[in-house]
């Protein structure tokens, strides 16, 4: 997964390992300067970059896969020979059909509750409910009060529902002919192939919402820049941006997909402000740019710039009329590839030593 930005302990890292990119020297010797800078003998470094005055911000760009919402399986409501599948990339709704079992459809109905039972005069509860909404908002039992308790006037209108779809007109329905979702539903794939035995439980289709979303994994050490809510940027396969916010984060950190990286990541889900604007194959690779915290009008240095000191803390290596010295710097906010700093006199436009690229 690809990162632009750094954090404190990829800082710490990257000093452990390399100096800062520079020799990491004590400081002794010469005497401390008036601003508490150390004068060098040793010779220049190999490279340098200016200090920067203005607005650094926390954000960071990560790579993410375009996707649909709410991924689910469709289990079979029947046991039997199965006879047709709606096709992956296909968009199912209420009263469309997802699959057939020896020949009879089971059509989608939009509810939270499952389709567990099969429902009769004098049963009641949250499904019954569910099912009466679904045939009001289809046209069939005018007048039909919609409540918990499966009347006459229920199976009356589940008859209607069955006559049009050239059913037995038996006046109760189960798993065998309706399954519900919270709304409409995209086919991902098939689970089961035509012609295969399934019964109750066993998937058939892998199915998702139709709403797109992104997915990403971000390294634990960067989990507060993707809470909840946290407004987002996301750069399309076309080319062009839009607006979304972090829909959701994973409880739990695992390693990622990359087996060269084992870091501990969290998933995340982006959702659109207007999905309306999004489009694009699913699964394509997207970017994502997390905009985190900005602060205004701050000094700062690039990351390897920064010297692991001997006493303790960090400092840059100043360059000005041909000679270098250290000076001792308090770190503030990381973001960018650059870190805030103060103290140790410097100035905007000031160099600083860095590591020849």
């Amino acid at each position: 997964m690809r990162r632009r930005t750094a954090v404190v302990s990829t800082v710490v890292a990257l000093l452990a390992v390399t100096g800062g990119g520079v020799a990491v020297t004590a400081i002794a010797e010469q005497g401390d300067g008036k601003d508490g800078s150390v004068r060098q003998n040793a010779g220049l470094p190999p490279a340098t970059a200016p200090v920067e005055r203005g607005d650094l911000s926390s954000g960071t760009q990560t790579d993410g896969t375009l996707g649909y919402a709410k991924e689910r399986k469709v289990n079979a409501g029947a046991t039997g020979i199965l006879t047709w599948t709606t096709g992956a990339g296909s968009t199912v709704r209420r009263d469309g059909r997802l699959y057939e079992v020896n020949g009879v459809p089971v059509r989608l109905m939009y509810g939270t509750e499952p389709m567990y039972r099969t429902l009769k005069p004098g049963d009641e509860g949250d499904d019954v409910r569910q099912l009466e909404e679904n045939l009001r908002a289809l046209g069939y039992g005018a007048g039909l009060a919609v409540d918990d308790a499966y009347t006459e006037g229920t199976a009356g209108a589940v008859k209607q529902w069955q006559e049009a779809h050239d059913r037995k007109q038996t006046g109760r329905v189960g798993p065998d002919q309706i399954a519900f979702s919270p709304g409409a539903v995209r086919v991902k794939s098939a689970e089961s192939a035509v012609g295969d035995q399934v019964a109750p439980g066993k998937p058939v289709l892998a199915a998702t919402g139709s709403e797109r979303v992104v997915r990403f994994e971000l390294d634990v050490a960067e989990g507060k820049l993707a809470e909840v809510g946290t407004k987002v940027t996301v750069d399309l396969p076309d080319g062009s941006t839009v607006k979304g916010r972090v829909a959701s984060v994973g409880k739990t950190a695992k390693p990622g997909d990359d087996p060269a990286d084992k870091t501990p990541k969290i998933p995340v889900t982006v959702s659109f402000d207007d999905a309306g604007k999004v489009d694009g194959f699913d699964q394509s690779p997207v970017t994502v740019n997390l905009t985190g915290e900005t602060r205004k009008g701050v000094l700062s240095v690039p990351v390897n710039a920064l010297l692991a000191l001997p006493g303790g803390g960090y400092g840059v290596q100043v360059v000005e009329h041909g000679r270098a010295r250290q000076v001792k710097v308090e770190l503030g906010m990381f973001g960018q590839g650059r870190v805030e700093v103060t103290g140790g006199g410097l100035r905007d436009e000031m160099l600083v030593g860095v590591p020849k690229i």
